[in-house]
Formats: structure tokens, C-alpha cells, sequence
């Protein structure tokens, strides 16, 4: 069942459970878009047809807060946000080790290559570089590990898991950026932690919240 944190006749912000897919794919596994279509047909029994829109996604390891649009309208506007950047994204994240800084802002240029769908740090001049930018502050340490907050300036695909394991920091259970340091099988320990959105119709600053799992590594914290 999903957990549902908010919901009016133009947004849902749901809690999305790891290793559920943000929209379907070929793989024909349950995904976030049909789930919640089927939540609003059963819950206000509605024949027919029920739009969901996505407007933005997490990777299927990732849990935590998602919002998605009950309208088309509001659908176009929550788009206009994240495009303008008035759609903020705040990310928890567990690393092996500590950063060098207590806080920072890492930049990168990131290359996404297609066939083996790996992301890795190149030079500016790679004719398909994007930058890629976020900010980070530790908030505690134990074990070897860091619990950092993450503030995402730009939404390029694996970006903090990139930017993190590029620096010897990687992810706590990335098995793809981090298999000589992970376990086969460990979950990654990266969570949507907090949304900030302007509401499509009312204009209203909307701020919304959602902690991670209680269990290992999150629970050393």
C-alpha cells in the first residue's frame, strides 16, 4: 500500500518504496504512475480513464517523497518549476567515509553512456558533458560512515551516486559505483528527503518531509 503524505484535487505527494519503478518500462514491473492510478480509481471510484502525471522521477533503488499531478494543468506548471528550478530537492544520503569539508558544493561535468547505461566524470569538452551540481552538509558520523543532506542543483541521471563515488565516497550499497566497497544484495542508501514546491493553483509555498527506513545503515543515526 502507498503511503499517501498529501492530496487535493491537483497534487498527491506519496511516499515511493525502493525498488519500485517511477514509471513502467519494458520490464513490466509495478511502477509508481499505474499504482497510484489504480489508488484514486478505487478510492473514489472512478470508471474509465484516471490521469496521473509525472513530473519528476527517482532511480528504482531510491525511496522517499514524490509528488505527482491529478491534472494536466497542474502537471504543466509543476514541469514549469522544476525547468525554473522553484521545484526544490533535498536528498539523505549514507557514504562510506567523510568528506574532506564538513559541507561543499561539488561541480562536475557527467557523461551518461547509453549501452551500458554507466555515468561517469569527464572533462568539459566531452561533446555530451553536462554539468552537474549539488550542494552536501554532513550531519553525522559513525562507523565509517557519513550521513550527509543533499541539496540537488541539477537533475542529471546517478548524479549524487557519481559525484560521490568520483570523489572515494561512495554510496552506502551502490552496487554500480561502488561494488568493491558494497555487498551484493545491500540496499542503497540514498532517500528522497524533502520536496518544496509552489501549489499549481493556490500559489501556496508547500514544504513536505519524509524520513527514512529505521534500519541499517540509517539507523546507526
Amino acid at each position: 500500500m502507498i503511503k499517501v503524505i498529501f492530496e487535493d484535487n491537483h497534487l498527491l505527494v506519496v511516499e515511493k518504496p525502493v525498488n519500485i519503478l517511477s514509471q513502467g518500462d519494458d520490464t513490466n514491473d509495478k511502477d509508481m504512475v499505474n499504482l497510484l492510478k489504480q489508488y484514486v480509481k478505487e478510492k473514489y471510484n472512478k470508471p474509465g480513464n484516471v490521469y496521473i502525471g509525472l513530473v519528476h522521477r527517482l532511480d528504482r533503488p531510491v525511496g522517499g517523497i514524490m509528488v505527482f499531478a491529478k491534472t494536466s494543468k497542474a502537471a504543466s506548471r509543476l514541469s514549469d518549476q522544476v525547468r525554473t528550478k522553484t521545484f526544490k530537492k533535498t536528498y539523505r544520503a549514507v557514504i562510506h567515509g567523510d568528506m574532506n569539508k564538513k559541507e561543499d558544493t561539488l561541480k562536475d561535468y557527467l557523461y551518461k553512456n547509453k549501452k551500458t547505461n554507466m555515468v561517469s566524470v569527464v572533462n568539459k569538452d566531452h561533446k555530451e558533458a553536462k554539468n552537474a551540481e549539488l550542494s552536501y552538509k554532513t550531519l553525522d558520523r559513525r562507523d565509517g560512515f557519513s550521513l550527509v543532506e543533499i541539496d540537488l542543483k541539477t537533475g542529471r541521471p546517478h548524479q549524487i551516486r557519481v559525484q560521490f563515488a568520483s570523489r572515494k565516497h561512495p554510496l552506502f550499497g551502490d552496487q554500480r559505483y561502488g561494488q568493491n566497497v558494497n555487498k551484493v544484495g545491500q540496499q542503497i542508501a540514498l532517500w528522497s528527503y524533502k520536496l518544496e514546491i509552489i501549489h499549481p493553483t493556490t500559489k501556496e509555498k508547500m514544504e513536505f518531509t519524509c524520513e527514512p527506513p529505521k534500519e541499517y545503515p540509517w539507523n546507526l543515526f
